[in-house]
């Protein structure tokens, strides 16, 4: 392992369904590798915020995130919106 304070958290949002995005998976070193490992073999983006990491682990599993990080949240999911959307064009 390359970083004792490795973290990692999934989240997931269907505006159909959900207040807010949840956090549905989260690790920290080996776990959180396997999770990124995970994430990149199902071909789920990834964005790195160690800042943002810092804080979403310790929310509960299944937790809504917090309002006050609704601006931070919503930057990673423009992130994904983007890599989807040249994925999409892509193909």
């Amino acid at each position: 392992m390359k970083d004792k304070d490795f973290k990692a958290i999934a989240l997931k949002y269907d505006i159909d369904k959900d207040k807010a995005p949840k956090v549905v998976a989260k690790g920290l070193r080996e776990l959180g590798e396997r999770i990124v490992k995970l994430a990149k073999e199902s071909g789920v983006p990834i964005k790195e915020d160690k800042d943002l990491a810092e804080v979403l682990i310790k929310l509960d599993l299944y937790e809504e995130i917090p309002s006050e990080l609704y601006y931070a949240i919503a930057e990673v999911l423009a992130y994904v919106y983007k890599i989807n959307l040249k994925a999409e064009k892509e193909r």
